[in-house]
């Protein structure tokens, strides 16, 4: 079970970056009403993402590393630099999210093409640590937050 909502989780952020990178395509030929579809779409997958992960993480939990003890620091400093990059980028979509329903689109189009260059950056460094988690490696021991909260 716990593999499969991994990989429905990596789905959702794969499909998030590939419908703002049709989005974008469309603004950029003044399609806003298809851009608007297109970017609303990515943003539920997106919130999809992030709701199957923590859920994920609170009841099933977060793998170890499972590959080589020799690529542990490595996938683990990897690991921390997309998660920061990945809170920079939710806050980034929130932002321009919000610049959009307000119609402060002057300021949605100057931070737009940075939040979407950093959420494919994101979308794309979240697939190099699913595939050196479950598809190269095997998954390590895993430890849910309720299980380690109950003390079990």
């Amino acid at each position: 079970m716990a593999i499969f909502v991994s990989y429905l989780n990596e789905a959702c952020i794969l499909l998030s970056a590939l419908c703002f990178a049709i989005g974008w395509v469309q603004i950029r030929k003044h399609r806003v009403r298809v851009h608007r579809r297109w970017m609303l779409t990515g943003v539920v997958f997106a919130a999809l993402f992030f709701i199957i992960y923590a859920l994920k993480t609170f009841i099933i939990g977060d793998n170890e590393f499972g590959g080589p003890k020799s690529q542990r620091l490595f996938y683990y400093t990897f690991l921390q630099a997309h998660s920061i990059l990945a809170t920079v980028a939710a806050v980034l979509g929130i932002v321009t999210l919000v610049f959009a329903l307000r119609g402060r689109f002057s300021r949605h189009r100057k931070i737009g093409p940075w939040t979407v260059v950093t959420w494919f950056v994101t979308a794309a460094t979240g697939l190099v640590v699913f595939i050196l988690l479950y598809v190269l490696y095997t998954p390590g021991q895993a430890a849910s937050l309720l299980h380690s909260y109950l003390g079990h």
